[in-house]
């Protein structure tokens, strides 16, 4: 089975999005055959190319719900539920500008000034402009309301000094998002908080790529020395940094990128099942993509919630932790299906996507906020 001819009945053409769908499709065909770029599992991080981000800017697929005024089509979060859900499927290299126009975009657009919408949207949306994000630091695990990274009010501005880690692209980026304590922690540890736009060229950076064992270096290390930041790149509210990151997190935990990292593998699996384990391969396939139907019909109903204003955190949540865990189950499943010891010469789709997904598996549970993490989300929001 083909990987189109499982995605198409596995997506309804709802009428709604039935030609953009459809759009979508021929664009990523014709560049396939162009050979412009080569399918790949964990696309949404591994696949960076500015040229190919640059080109979904021109066709307006990217900022897709923005106003017009922002560089953006006006169209609904379905409708860019569908763009993106196609180019993951596909495994299209997106990671260049995947967090600007996914999260970056939407918390300007809901906390930012006039200045910086005018200034960023428009660029993110034309696929020149990338961003990374500042949440998580050296020593403090996943508890990211232990901010160590401090700005200090100057005149004209603010100094920043402290550190990131697992900054995605950081070391490509033109601007990190960055959590910064700019007051009293408070007895919950979440006051005096506050986001800033810091300009990744700016005197005092530092970027440290971090290799992992796939040989990449997507994530990195960014280090603060006394940066100054001026007032204008003061995202939202001074102290609201925590509600503002926790209404990012809906954004990020919630789109099929949570699930279809590995679809890639999932599709090609279907052609590497010997025939004396056809009835095992069977259950378990069917299991699996059983779970992916269910799973995108609950990201599809977030996004929904997201196109009527809503800011659904613990559905998203819910997404995130299912999400992840399923796709190391489809690794599983290969593996035990459908197992390598060594790569093929030249390898084959199969042997590639699985290489891939087997390298990247350990940071699907972990990106995004940990199971553990997660799972103390979603128990007090369902007892609250």
């Amino acid at each position: 089975m083909q990987l189109e001819e499982l995605w198409l009945r596995l997506t309804p053409t709802f009428s709604e999005s039935a030609g953009l769908r459809r759009e979508v499709r021929d664009f990523l065909d014709n560049e396939l055959n162009a050979g412009t770029f080569v399918p790949q599992c964990n696309a949404w991080l591994e696949g960076y190319d500015p040229s190919f981000s640059k080109k979904l800017g021109e066709r307006g697929w990217l900022g897709l719900a923005w106003p017009k005024r922002y560089g953006g089509a006006e169209r609904s979060n379905l409708d860019r539920y569908v763009v993106i859900e196609e180019l993951l499927a596909t495994g299209a290299p997106v990671a260049a500008h995947w967090i600007a126009e996914r999260q970056t975009g939407p918390s300007l657009l809901r906390f930012g000034s006039e200045e910086q919408k005018s200034q960023l949207l428009p660029a993110i949306a034309r696929g020149e402009c990338f961003v990374a994000i500042g949440m998580s630091e050296p020593d403090s695990g996943s508890d990211l309301a232990s901010v160590r990274t401090s700005a200090r009010r100057v005149e004209g501005g603010w100094i920043v000094s402290g550190a990131k880690v697992w900054t995605s692209h950081a070391s490509r980026s033109h601007y990190i998002v960055t959590l910064c304590r700019t007051g009293d922690a408070g007895a919950g540890r979440h006051d005096g908080l506050s986001q800033f736009i810091i300009d990744l060229t700016s005197p005092g950076v530092e970027v440290r790529p971090i290799t992992l064992m796939n040989g990449h270096a997507h994530f990195a290390e960014v280090v603060f020395d006394s940066v100054f930041v001026p007032d204008n790149m003061l995202l939202g509210a001074l102290g609201q940094g925590w509600e503002q990151v926790n209404a990012e997190l809906a954004y990020e935990r919630s789109g099929p990128e949570r699930f279809l990292s590995t679809f890639p593998l999932l599709v090609t699996l279907h052609s590497e099942v010997s025939s004396d384990s056809v009835t095992e391969f069977t259950a378990i396939y069917g299991a699996l993509v059983a779970e992916l139907v269910a799973l995108r019909s609950m990201s599809r109903s977030i996004a929904e919630l997201l196109n009527e204003g809503l800011v659904p955190q613990l559905e998203a949540t819910m997404v995130k932790d299912l999400g992840t865990n399923f796709e190391n189950s489809v690794v599983d499943a290969a593996n035990w299906l459908a197992p390598r010891a060594i790569l093929c010469d030249p390898p084959n789709d199969y042997d590639t996507f699985l290489t891939q997904s087997v390298l990247a598996a350990p940071l699907f549970t972990l990106r995004g906020g940990t199971t553990e993490i997660l799972r103390g989300i979603i128990a007090k929001g369902l007892i609250s």
